[in-house]
């Protein structure tokens, strides 16, 4: 038995060696995986700011959250500055209320200068960028076919053509794949697939040979490679590099303090990680938050159609809570309670939430999580309970 048992982990270690994305993350990141600082370490293109920036004016504190209580299942009841400071990993807390800073907070040596991967957040910003591209009339419509954009996709499996680009929003591309983290000899092949995406250098490639597992259309199923499509559909729509795009319509126009980073898969291929690849501060990423509550305009000026917005965020149960690449609660599983927000998600609790009802944004970087509460579930629980 014991012979048995050491040859089949030779085995597994053999065939997870045998994959170059696999033994490229673990060299890089180590086998915790990524982390919010990661983009040190890779190759990235830069999201550069404009001359003129925005800085959001301080308001009244809000020092009250603190001491707040949030009572959630299985969970001890604890003031909010307990349960969401350092002792979570949380890295930064910023919470903008009628467009002022009303809580701000920095645990360690992060700052608000400071760059951090946001991870899945990214998922949203390019789901912003594919409703400019709409806009901009690069993208004739959501329900066209991908292949209309990657027409080399047409001579591959046939399912391409069925797949739209409202597909890929909506996490239903039926395609073959899932967003593995940790090693199992059942999940291996995914696993594989989902370090390629991360690590591979060469994204089209992977895009190219991927299968599918139902219609497009058909099911849902959270998978990261949909948003790597996306960027690529918007890239090649506009003629534009997904950093240079992301500048000009977004960086530059919302006044961003700093220059953003996004990773990409080499230098050769300059593949953008539409799907979470993007760097940038809790400061420019609540500036997201600010153009979202403002229905798509900055300061008088129109960013993306108000119809995108109302499109993105209107609560929709249908599709488990989860909606041109934004979340509401109901993925919690919880029945729409009124003043409901919505919100990007990233791993590690990466946050972006808007409130319209409130006039809130609140954002929140994260090494890990690892207090109890479901921190949507809390930020939605703060802002309904918010003292105006």
């Amino acid at each position: 038995m014991k012979a048995l048992i050491k040859i089949l982990t030779l085995a597994i270690i053999a065939l997870a060696m045998s994959s170059c994305s696999i033994v490229r993350g673990l060299k890089t990141d180590g086998k915790n995986g990524p982390n919010i600082f990661s983009f040190e370490q890779r190759e990235h293109d830069t999201i550069a700011c404009g001359e003129q920036t925005f800085l959001f004016p301080v308001g009244k504190r809000a020092d009250w959250i603190d001491t707040l209580r949030f009572t959630q299942p299985h969970c001890e009841s604890k003031p909010f500055g307990e349960e969401m400071g350092s002792a979570s990993t949380t890295q930064g807390w910023l919470i903008i209320h009628n467009d002022s800073i009303v809580y701000e907070k920095y645990y360690g040596d992060f700052t608000a200068d400071r760059l951090a991967t946001i991870f899945s957040v990214s998922k949203s910003i390019t789901s912003l960028m594919c409703g400019i591209a709409v806009d901009d009339g690069y993208i004739r419509s959501i329900d066209d076919p991908v292949t209309d954009y990657l027409p080399e996709l047409k001579k591959k499996d046939p399912m391409w053509q069925k797949l739209t680009i409202r597909h890929l929003l909506d996490m239903k591309s039926g395609l073959d794949f899932d967003d593995v983290y940790e090693f199992s000899w059942k999940e291996l092949k995914y696993l594989n697939a989902m370090a390629k995406l991360n690590y591979g250098h060469d994204i089209m490639k992977q895009i190219e040979g991927l299968k599918f597992r139902c219609e497009p259309g058909t099911q849902r199923r959270y998978e990261s490679m949909t948003a790597a499509i996306l960027g690529v559909v918007i890239e090649r729509a506009s003629g534009k590099r997904y950093a240079d795009y992301l500048s000009e319509k977004v960086w530059k126009p919302l006044g961003m303090e700093h220059p953003a980073l996004i990773n990409i898969d080499s230098r050769e291929h300059d593949v953008a990680h539409s799907f979470g690849g993007i760097a940038t501060t809790l400061p420019d990423l609540a500036k997201i938050g600010r153009l979202y509550l403002h229905n798509g305009t900055w300061d008088g000026k129109r960013i993306v159609s108000e119809e995108w917005i109302r499109q993105t965020i209107e609560f929709d149960s249908t599709n488990i809570g989860y909606h041109f690449n934004w979340y509401n609660i109901n993925y919690e599983g919880y029945i729409r309670p009124e003043h409901s927000g919505y919100y990007a998600l990233g791993i590690c609790n990466q946050m972006l939430y808007v409130n319209p009802d409130k006039n809130l944004v609140m954002v929140r970087i994260g090494k890990h999580n690892n207090c109890c509460a479901i921190i949507p579930v809390l930020l939605e629980q703060l802002a309904i309970s918010w003292k105006e």
